[in-house]
């Protein structure tokens, strides 16, 4: 048996953090790309930047910098805070899902 669960976290804002959102900080991190990022989860472009601009103005720094297209292309790159963010995130998630199957195990269901 499992328990599942989904967390974020949110700040008076909105939601600053969640699985999804983690995911497409991590793609916008391996591609450098927005509108990759956003393909690779099927999203449109307009809802990955809603996202990430949600999360942007929940947080207390950008996630994200980006950079508009010219000879050598745009781009879009985590910032420092974006990527402790997601390290934050992932070992909040863990612990809660370590916690969760040590309570299950207790239950003997």
């Amino acid at each position: 048996m499992k328990i599942k669960s989904k967390i974020w976290i949110e700040s008076e804002e909105g939601v600053l953090i969640s699985e999804g959102r983690v995911q497409l900080l991590k793609l916008i991190d391996e591609t450098g790309s927005l509108n990759k990022a956003a393909k690779a989860m099927n999203l449109s472009y307009q809802k990955a930047w809603k996202l990430v601009d949600e999360s942007n103005k929940a947080a207390s720094s950008p996630l994200i910098t980006t950079q508009i297209g010219g000879s050598k292309g745009g781009g879009t790159v985590l910032t420092p805070y974006g990527k402790s963010l997601i390290a934050s995130f992932e070992t909040i998630n863990r612990s809660c899902w370590e916690y969760l199957d040590e309570q299950l195990k207790k239950q003997n269901l």
